[in-house]
């Protein structure tokens, strides 16, 4: 448990504790259950006070054997509470994609979407005339059309991303970071690229994104269970902190971007966008700081998570890599390097990180749905107000869409003509009208720099260093550290020269 309490605070909070179980045990048995005559879906049998509660240590994991269990819909009891879990691509195509209209709210979440963020983090407002406008905003400036604009800073900083690894192959996974960084703070605020990690405004949106993930883990807080603690005395006054850190930081990257455009010297952002069309979006001004700031911390901690998955799954299968390197040297060749335009001609390339991801998904659990009216599947109904996850762990692994799932196999999204299936989906950027409005912007980010990344190193595991390739049980699932060998596919001074010289490409 992530609170500290005093003696005192327990003995309260007991009292209260004793109050809100009795109301909802109240709740849970007054339910008229007969009400509905189609049974919810099979699930784990029930315990004692919160009945058949969600696991709470290797989650993704536990609930993929759970799946395996009792089927690709499982559901769970915790008090009055109803909490689905998905985990085929059948189901999660008929239910979270199909349905998606029916799906679009969020859960009430009390420690991460009201005392954390207030209601103004995106990826976690409800339903409703907020998200309306929050989502318009985001969509208008982050649409495939709009993420144009920014490859070529994507590409720039794609070069240097290669010329980090060439001149420190140790750092890799710092690397990564500061790449993806480097193009979310362009994006988000205009701010010219950081030359490292240690960047303090990378530093601080790092720290509170880290609080957002402790804070979102499943169970992490009591207060997601017995909302009246939120009343308690000095109850939740980390998350208070956590709170007002973050939105002191929003408002001061917001304030920076307003004064630079006061100055008439604020390059083109997310943020100067906003700024300039405050009257057509109707946002306020923390609404606003929240929206750029939670879109920086997602998109730069989740671009950096795919790459690093894709450099792993490099070493730890060189002959899938040797397949893109061969695509490679086909459609570039070694008199320049790629660029943009390659990319459609480059489905090996597209299978392996499509591959990477689905063998090691970065948000493993998914975010919660709350369904707003009865959804039936299968003879089984999912009812209104149930929390619906996509559990992206257990439908990466699905054996009917992806036979052999522990196999790491870029060929099974590829027809037998060398091209991409039409019949094969992801989900990485989550399902339905939920889905990550910067994927765009994130795909490109990830496209490129790997494209550069493979034409210029073939990437070998370190017989002395073995690769733990098991992820963090965490929200965003990131990866132990581990060594690599990094290999130049031309002469190293010749590579320098070409990711230097901008003419080149």
């Amino acid at each position: 448990m992530l609170e500290t309490l005093t003696t005192a605070d327990y003995a309260a909070a007991s009292v209260v504790t004793s109050v809100a179980v009795l109301a909802v045990l109240y709740k849970k048995f007054s339910l008229a259950d007969g009400k509905n005559t189609i049974p919810f879906p099979p699930g784990p049998p029930a315990r004692w006070f919160w009945s058949n509660a969600l696991p709470s240590v290797n989650i993704a994991r536990a609930l993929t054997d759970l799946v395996r269990e009792y089927g690709p819909v499982v559901s769970f009891r915790q008090g009055s509470q109803v909490i689905i879990v998905i985990g085929s691509v059948e189901a999660t195509t008929t239910i979270m994609e199909t349905e998606g209209r029916s799906l679009v709210d969020r859960p009430p979440s009390i420690a991460a979407g009201e005392m954390l963020s207030n209601g103004m983090r995106i990826v976690m407002a409800r339903s409703g005339e907020r998200f309306r406008r929050l989502r318009k905003a985001v969509h208008t400036h982050l649409q495939p059309k709009a993420a144009e604009a920014y490859k070529d800073m994507q590409h720039d900083n794609a070069r240097k991303f290669v010329l980090d690894i060439l001149n420190n192959p140790k750092d890799h996974q710092k690397h990564a970071a500061r790449y993806s960084a480097s193009v979310i703070l362009r994006v988000t605020y205009g701010k010219s690229t950081p030359t490292s990690n240690t960047d303090p405004e990378v530093i601080r949106i790092y720290k509170v994104l880290n609080h957002f993930e402790l804070v979102m883990r499943p169970g992490a807080y009591l207060v997601d269970r017995v909302p009246l603690l939120r009343y308690l005395p000095g109850y939740g006054q980390q998350l208070t902190e956590w709170h007002n850190e973050e939105l002191s930081l929003y408002r001061h990257q917001l304030g920076r971007v307003k004064s630079e455009i006061e100055q008439n010297k604020a390059s083109p952002s997310f943020t100067k966008t906003l700024l300039e069309h405050t009257e057509d979006h109707q946002l306020a001004t923390d609404e606003m700081a929240y929206l750029a700031g939670t879109l920086f911390g997602a998109g730069a901690d989740t671009t950096a998570v795919g790459i690093t998955t894709a450099i792993m799954a490099a070493a730890c299968h060189p002959l899938a890599q040797a397949k893109v390197h061969e695509e490679l040297d086909m459609i570039v060749g070694s008199d320049r390097v790629p660029t943009f335009k390659d990319l459609s001609s480059l489905p090996q390339l597209h299978a392996f990180l499509l591959e990477a991801l689905r063998w090691r998904p970065v948000i493993p659990i998914g975010f919660p749905h709350r369904a707003t009216r009865d959804i039936i599947w299968q003879g089984y109904c999912i009812p209104e107000g149930a929390t619906v996850y996509g559990c992206h762990w257990a439908i990466c692994r699905d054996p009917i869409a992806f036979p052999d799932p522990e196999k790491f196999d870029p060929q099974r999204w590829l027809d037998s003509d060398g091209r991409l299936k039409d019949n094969m989906k992801s989900f990485t950027f989550g399902f339905g009208r939920r889905v990550c409005p910067g994927r765009h912007l994130a795909e490109n980010s990830m496209y490129i720099g790997l494209a550069l990344l493979f034409w210029s190193f073939r990437i070998d595991q370190r017989p002395d260093a073995p690769i733990n390739t098991q992820a963090s049980d965490s929200v965003v699932s990131h990866t132990a550290p581990f060594e690599i060998d990094v290999i130049p596919r031309i002469e190293v001074a010749r590579l320098r020269e070409m990711m230097a010289d901008e003419s080149i490409y």
